[in-house]
């Protein structure tokens, strides 16, 4: 590993959050938070009255200072980079815009063997050719986070995120986001081969994104895959489980002395936990439906856990969302090691004064 990667330069390989993902469990519980970076800080509005949200995630300066926002105001273990799943297709040249209040929309879905034909001759490369801006994000909040850990005496990593390849095709085949993901299930069993195609191929383009993440100083990554939950665990481990053990070969393929510990997480997943775990991640998101210590008992004790409280909790009264926090932290005793995070993102009308009570919460808790 280059001596300038946070991992070593900025130790962060002595992190709660990595430590905790390489299986030894500190005496404080990590804990971040997906989708702590965004619609609920204020400061983040204030910086985001611009602009279309993909620009906002293509802008260095302006992802790093969004990125560092809940790292500051609630002192989390972990910044996640702010970014989204489809940028790297509108890297190599897809027609995607983020439509707000609804998430991603592509101007030409892709539903047929002619059209997956044509989208699979473009280079996944180009992912990389055109990912300076990425890799500018990331080296300036790695250098933020540096400054950040000094002041607070402590590493603070970043962890880096791509979208597993079911979740990305169904947005492609639907032409944006659905209820049932109805086209996208139908192509795997109406085409299978064009479905093998366009799956794998989108494994070596989000997998070529969080590989640059992790080059350019992400300590860990996450392959988050939406909406794997529709899917029946038959047609998943057939049709979408090579695919996401797929893409996460380039992050393993960079040279680092100490493997970057990878996740990866589900929603709507119970079902599918073990083969989820099956694709040799070091850690596994569970969430917020089924309890962790559940989750241990269908996938052993050899992978850390993340998660995994209801985001409905931030809206409870105090003295029961802290009840449930602690009831989530004993639980994921059951596993190797526990991060704490949601069972699902934060939502975006969330008090953030409650977000930092949650943190608070959980680096008071010890366990009994």
């Amino acid at each position: 590993m280059p001596a300038s990667h946070p991992l070593v330069a900025h130790d962060t390989a002595s992190s709660r959050l990595i430590q905790a993902l390489r299986g030894r469990r500190p005496e404080v519980a990590p804990v971040w938070l997906m989708r702590q970076a965004g619609r609920s800080l204020p400061e983040y509005r204030a910086l985001r009255s611009r602009g279309s949200m993909l620009d906002a995630c293509l802008d260095p300066a302006l992802a790093s200072e969004i990125t560092l926002q809940p790292v500051r105001r609630h002192r989390v273990d972990a910044a996640v980079f702010f970014s989204d799943i489809v940028v790297p297709l509108k890297l190599v040249g897809l027609d995607v815009e983020i439509s707000a209040g609804r998430g991603p929309v592509f101007a030409q879905p892709v539903r047929t063997a002619a059209q997956i034909a044509e989208l699979v001759r473009i280079d996944p490369a180009l992912v990389e050719q055109r990912g300076g801006e990425i890799a500018d994000a990331v080296g300036r909040t790695t250098a933020m986070l540096a400054e950040e850990s000094a002041q607070r005496g402590e590493p603070i990593p970043l962890i880096g995120f791509a979208g597993a390849p079911f979740t990305l095709a169904a947005y492609l085949v639907e032409g944006g986001p659905s209820k049932d993901h109805l086209a996208a299930r139908s192509l795997i069993h109406s085409d299978p081969a064009a479905w093998h195609d366009l799956t794998m191929w989108l494994a070596e383009v989000t997998g070529r994104f969080l590989a640059l993440q992790v080059r350019a100083g992400a300590s860990a990554g996450q392959l988050f895959d939406s909406w794997a939950g529709a899917l029946a665990p038959a047609d998943y481990r057939r049709a979408v489980l090579p695919a996401s053990a797929a893409a996460l070969a380039p992050v393993r393929a960079v040279e680092t002395a100490e493997p970057v510990p990878l996740i990866h997480f589900g929603v709507g997943t119970g079902e599918l936990l073990a083969d989820m775990a099956s694709v040799g991640v070091d850690a596994l998101g569970v969430d917020y439906r089924v309890p962790l210590d559940e989750a241990t008992a269908r996938v052993g004790t050899d992978l850390t856990l993340q998660g995994n409280l209801d985001p409905a909790l931030l809206f409870a009264p105090a003295d029961v969302r802290r009840a449930a926090v602690h009831d989530v932290l004993t639980a994921g005793l059951a596993a190797r090691a526990h991060v704490f995070n949601l069972g699902h993102g934060v939502p975006a009308d969330t008090d953030p004064d409650v977000l930092t009570d949650l943190v608070r919460t959980v680096h008071d808790w010890r366990a009994q």
